[in-house]
């Protein structure tokens, strides 16, 4: 094999960025903001004025405008590069894919043009991604009525006396999760794409934004999801500011309930872990996949995988080799239940897979008596993360003994085993 490549920066455990607190990059990283733009003109010049105002270095900060297909082409300032395409309805994730795609920063900023930047946004954003590629940021996005307000370099002395109320659902998570310091599978629903900062490592490896999404909501949930899965962690600053025109446009209350359940049934297919997916439906997508023991005979797999899949609450056998390609409905596997060696299993599983996410393990091995390895319950974050890095100690590993898993020796009756005799 070849030498591996490996991202620059510091490779972090867990979701560990309290370990960079007190660090910034030896040189300010370079930043590409992408701001999407779709018949905003007011907005968005109090937008790129704000951009204009950054105190991070004028020459590692590149400004892209990717503009939805408006009637007229928008007016940007020279040095601002403006990208389009046609108006074929809502557009946003296509939009931030087109910008994205023109940036030459290590780190892309990913704006709204109705959202203007505080002077210390950038460099507050995107500290951690320019020490740690791994880190997914969101800032903290307020909210005020800016309707003729003056375009400015500094936004903050203009919303004085404009303030409007902050979405309480999302600073009580951010202050439950002492700022997603501790993340879980489904903290992907405190990210927001109007303040989202991320490296071009990570948006690389997901591939981007899911340009299905074709109305308002959750293509940034989507994408902030399968990057957690590819291993980045997710980190929220509240010291980088960017001010929404307008109140927020996601409030969980009654008055706009029907666009939010239309959101919510999306995403349950896209997004198949527990507490997002159908409670009985099946989803398009892989949650947990169990692969068959290799070398099995027909009815040792047979069982192996049978009791497996009765053991693990929705989980659902695939074959190795497609797994390995993680295309299509396995592109969202979250846990991979790999059969090492034929077994039986006469128990209840769920908890044990259940301590991956819960204690941000990277792989939990089931042994026999003698040792004997008999199943591997991997964390498909983890193993992206380690691949990336080319390392195996970024995640903790545990071995059991589980009573009720058991090696299968020779041929099984398979008709005794379903007919419950034997």
């Amino acid at each position: 094999m070849g030498e591996r490549v490996t991202p620059r920066g510091i490779a972090l455990p867990g979701n560990r960025w309290d370990l960079l607190d007190g660090r910034r990059p030896d040189a300010a990283p370079t930043v590409s903001v992408v701001v999407a733009h779709y018949e905003q003109p007011e907005q968005l010049a109090r937008c790129v004025a704000a951009l204009g105002g950054q105190d991070h270095p004028r020459d590692r900060l590149e400004v892209i405008v990717a503009d939805d297909g408006s009637t007229e082409p928008p007016r940007v300032p020279e040095g601002v590069r403006l990208v389009r395409q046609a108006d074929e309805g809502f557009r946003l994730a296509a939009a931030r894919n087109l910008g994205a795609a023109h940036a030459t920063g290590d780190v892309l900023v990913f704006l709204d043009a109705d959202t203007v930047p505080e002077p210390g946004f950038i460099r507050e954003l995107t500290r951690m991604p320019g020490l740690a590629p791994d880190v997914v940021v969101v800032g903290r996005r307020r909210h005020a009525d800016l309707t003729g307000a003056a375009v400015v370099a500094d936004i903050r002395p203009v919303v004085a006396g404009r303030e409007l109320p902050e979405p309480a659902w999302l600073t009580d998570a951010y202050r439950r999760s002492r700022n997603l310091l501790e993340a879980d599978d489904r903290s992907y629903r405190h990210t927001i794409g109007a303040v989202l900062a991320c490296s071009r490592i990570i948006f690389d490896a997901t591939g981007g934004f899911d340009e299905s999404f074709r109305s308002y909501g959750g293509e940034d949930w989507e994408w902030t999801y399968r990057a957690w899965l590819k291993g980045a962690l997710l980190a929220h600053v509240p010291q980088a500011v960017a001010w929404h025109d307008g109140p927020d446009a996601g409030a969980r209350d009654e008055h706009d309930r029907a666009r939010r359940n239309a959101e919510a049934v999306l995403l349950a297919d896209l997004i198949p872990v527990p507490g997002s997916r159908p409670h009985g439906r099946p989803t398009d997508r892989v949650d947990v996949a169990v692969t068959a023991p290799p070398g099995a005979s027909e009815g040792a797999a047979f069982v192996s995988v049978d009791s497996v899949l009765a053991a693990v609450p929705g989980s659902e056998w695939v074959d190795a080799a497609a797994l390995a390609e993680a295309r299509g409905r396995l592109d969202r596997v979250r846990v991979h239940v790999e059969i090492v060696r034929p077994v039986r299993v006469d128990r209840i599983l769920g908890d044990l897979v259940d301590s991956i996410a819960r204690d941000g393990l990277g792989v939990v091995t089931v042994r026999a008596d003698d040792g004997t390895v008999l199943l591997r319950i991997r964390s498909s974050r983890a193993a992206a993360r380690e691949e990336r890095w080319g390392r195996d100690d970024l995640f903790p590993r545990a071995s059991e003994r589980v009573d009720g898993v058991r090696l299968l020796v020779g041929e099984p009756d398979v008709a005794a085993y379903l007919g419950g005799w034997g």
